[in-house]
């Protein structure tokens, strides 16, 4: 299969032929960090044309078309519109509070990126507890959240933040019982192993029921961790303006803004991993000339095409249900998705006992 390891191995070796270790690890972890700076960007720029786009097509419409063909440069007025609009304070609010929040939430999504294997042996940190760094590190994007809502100094701001966390601390509760269920049939929490884990067939198709189940689960837990409708309760625009970021413009909304797509690109690579194989191809069983075939298609194509797959579903959510109440929210969580996989974690545990599995 074809691998990007040549790349990261040629760059190390030429580093390492011209200056010292330490120096070799610092060029790299500045080059890294240029990487996912880079990569958010341009994430940001394809996802919001891609909402739009979705959008339209859901509605029977032709969304963005003006700017740039089939406006396609849509993103990028957008972008420009943000960087030069002026970026407002408003009075009574804690500014160091304030200004650091939308810094935080991007830090944390940045944070996230580390573990996540775009590719064959492609990857900023192989970590052996990847699964619980990402469930550890998620948690603390609610902080960002409640930060902006308290130091705005306006009412509707602290309501929705409130909301937030309320609704992102259920919800972690479904999303992690959800991501167990793979970490016991694959007996692992490095993210590599879980994706090698599935080289005779994704966990989605050969864990049965119950990881069915548990995949269902997750992309509610998610769409409501990201605070995606309809459970954007946190930016109800009909009830709280915009919720916690109601005061920000210019370049720290745009910050919230694009961490917001930058956490669904995240969450859905996540799903990708655990449930579809990652960057792993499509393989059946014994069926050699059929998986060597699937083998020339690039891994980072695979792990492309199923993130986007399942954005596109987040998406296709939006677009299709009307926005929940708090109480029905937290009544999916609490009443029905938390004891739904508390069961179902049982099941798995008995399936990867008992090897029921393929």
């Amino acid at each position: 299969m074809f691998s990007l390891s040549g790349i990261t191995t040629a760059l190390h070796d030429w580093l390492s032929g011209r200056f010292s270790e330490a120096w070799v690890m610092l060029i790299e972890m500045l080059l890294a960090g240029i990487a996912v700076i880079s990569f958010f960007a341009i994430l940001g720029l394809v996802l919001v044309l891609m909402e739009r786009k979705v959008s339209a097509w859901m509605q029977i419409r032709l969304g963005p078309n003006r700017v740039g063909p089939k406006g396609m440069l849509q993103s990028f007025a957008d972008t420009l519109k943000l960087l030069v609009k002026e970026g407002m304070t408003p009075n009574g609010a804690d500014k160091l509070l304030f200004n650091m929040a939308p810094v935080m939430a991007m830090v944390i999504a940045m944070l996230l990126m580390a573990p996540i294997a775009f590719a064959k042996d492609f990857q900023l940190w192989d970590i052996n507890i990847g699964v619980l760094y990402i469930s550890a590190v998620s948690s603390l994007s609610v902080i960002s959240i409640l930060m902006a809502g308290w130091a705005s100094n306006n009412k509707y701001s602290l309501l929705g933040a409130m909301r937030s966390g309320a609704q992102i601390v259920s919800y972690e509760l479904s999303a992690g019982l959800a991501i167990l269920t793979i970490v016991v049939l694959s007996g692992s929490l490095n993210m590599n192993d879980i994706v090698m884990a599935q080289e005779n067939g994704w966990w989605i198709f050969k864990g049965h029921i119950p990881v069915i189940i548990a995949f269902v689960i997750f992309i509610i837990a998610v769409t409501a961790e990201t605070n995606r409708a309809p459970f954007d309760l946190a930016e109800a625009e009909s009830e709280l303006t915009a919720g916690f970021h109601t005061e920000y413009s210019g370049m720290k909304f745009a910050l919230f803004f694009l961490a917001e797509y930058v956490n669904v690109f995240i969450v859905c690579a996540i799903g990708a991993t655990l449930f579809l194989g990652g960057w792993m191809p499509f393989h059946i069983g014994n069926w050699d000339g059929f998986n060597r075939v699937m083998d020339f298609i690039p891994s980072s194509i695979w792990f492309l095409g199923k993130t986007f797959l399942l954005i596109f579903l987040i998406m296709w959510f939006r677009w299709s249900f009307p926005r929940l109440r708090i109480d029905q929210l937290l009544n999916l969580e609490w009443k029905y998705l938390l004891p739904i996989s508390m069961v179902n974690i049982l099941l798995v545990a008995a399936i990867a006992i008992l090897g029921w599995h393929f």
